[in-house]
């Protein structure tokens, strides 16, 4: 069996390094010059199961139009003129209520959890190596109202199995002791034992030579301009004017997944959303943190490298506008001083990429109604968190196997209305 797969991000070539270890013949085309050169270049580094949290929550509507008018801002909106934008908000809006929540968070916990099981799996099998560390993650609040809103997420943890600990601020410092200076300004916070860290970048093309000794192609600064198809089939992909062929394609092309699916009149809700990044060299590690400590307030995670600090966070609703705003910079520095003044701004590289979001956070793995057309896409903040374990479920489900988790509101089919109107007409046929 021979299959192609689009993009050669985390996504895209964690997909390949299962898929070919299932004994596929697995070819990767991205434009890029090499692996991991986009969303997953700079990302902020966590691997955080117990906090994968859609973005579409109760009360974030009125969240969302305070924080308009605020400096430092976690989220911010510019219509871009397009009327898929205001689509997909108004998608995004109806997944704000408690009930949705729920089954969305557990949907984006089931495929986090387990992907981070398979991260482990794969690193005893291969060795590799990428700044890890297993120290948890850490979500600090500054107010009463987040310690009070928390215990939605912890309902939802404890009935997934999802270790966790909330703490007084007294507290905080025995799991991040470089928050000694800071905890005056912090209620509390949530502390998720068994999540990791590590850099995404290095992960992924290190994995891609994992790919490359099973026999994997990578075929890079190659542009993917269309999908052919005729039928319900895919007839192959045209690749710099040329046809490529294979018996199975996947699709991994983060934000930029719903284009190349829109002429075979599939339905992607996925959104470019904007996020932002520092990588800054430590000089103090006693005013750093030892894993990942994400700051409720500001939306921003700060992660620990071997002698690095990664800062990400931020969301933008703006199209596929890659500008990087020193205002988002200034953000970034305000945090990381406030909480962590152990590295060397002056020395910080800043980097900008596009999250691919869906409506309700959850990530779209699957098959479609072309018979040979798979997604795994749609990850939004947390790819580097799901991308092995999706990319099991992927490979599994090409390959015809059963996946080791439930697959129930993954696929694109809460989505696609012409995929459900299909199955209403043919159950309808067969009464």
């Amino acid at each position: 069996m021979k299959v192609l797969v689009l993009g050669a991000g985390v996504i895209g070539t964690s997909s390949a390094y299962y898929l070919a270890r299932a004994g596929a013949q697995v070819v990767v085309v991205d434009r890029q010059p090499s692996a991991a050169q986009e969303t997953s270049f700079a990302n902020a580094g966590q691997v955080s199961p117990g906090y994968s949290t859609p973005w579409a929550a109760p009360g974030i509507p009125l969240k969302a139009l305070r924080w308009m008018f605020q400096k430092h801002a976690p989220l911010a909106l510019r219509l871009d003129g397009s009327l898929f934008q205001l689509q997909w908000l108004a998608q995004m809006l109806s997944q704000c209520n408690s009930a949705r929540y729920a089954i969305n968070k557990e949907r984006m916990t089931r495929v986090a959890e387990y992907s981070r099981d398979c991260l482990r799996e794969l690193r005893a099998e291969t060795g590799i190596a990428y700044e890890q560390r297993s120290k948890g993650t850490l979500q600090v609040f500054r107010n009463q109202a987040q310690l009070d809103a928390v215990q939605r997420d912890i309902a939802v943890l404890r009935e997934c199995g999802v270790p966790h600990a909330l703490l007084t601020p007294e507290e905080l410092v025995r799991v991040e002791p470089g928050l000694a200076h800071a905890s005056g300004r912090l209620t509390g916070g949530l502390h998720l034992p068994n999540d990791e860290t590590g850099d995404c970048q290095m992960f992924t093309e290190l994995l891609a030579q994992q790919c490359q000794a099973l026999g994997v192609e990578f075929r890079f600064g190659q542009s993917i301009e269309a999908i052919a198809h005729a039928g319900d089939e895919v007839t192959g992909v045209i690749v710099d004017g040329q046809v490529v062929t294979a018996d199975r394609y996947v699709l991994a092309l983060g934000s930029y997944s719903r284009q190349m699916l829109a002429p075979l009149d599939l339905r992607l809700p996925v959104y470019p959303v904007k996020g932002y990044s520092l990588t800054l060299p430590l000089l103090d590690e006693s005013l750093a943190p030892q894993s990942t400590v994400l700051d409720e307030t500001y939306k921003i995670a700060l992660t620990r490298f071997d002698k690095r600090l990664r800062v990400g966070g931020m969301a933008e609703l703006g199209g596929y506008d890659l500008r990087l705003d020193p205002r988002r910079r200034a953000t970034l520095e305000m945090v990381v001083q406030d909480l962590f003044p152990g590295g060397d701004l002056a020395q910080a590289s800043f980097w900008t990429g596009l999250r691919p979001m869906t409506p309700d956070g959850t990530p779209v793995i699957g098959a479609t109604r072309l018979r040979n057309l798979y997604l795994n896409t749609g990850h939004g903040t947390l790819g580097w968190t799901m991308a092995c374990g999706s990319a099991r479920v992927l490979a599994d489900v090409v390959s015809g196997k059963t996946p080791g988790i439930s697959t129930e509101g993954l696929g694109l089919g809460r989505y696609d209305r012409a995929a459900q109107h299909g199955r209403r007409a043919t159950a309808a046929a067969a009464v």
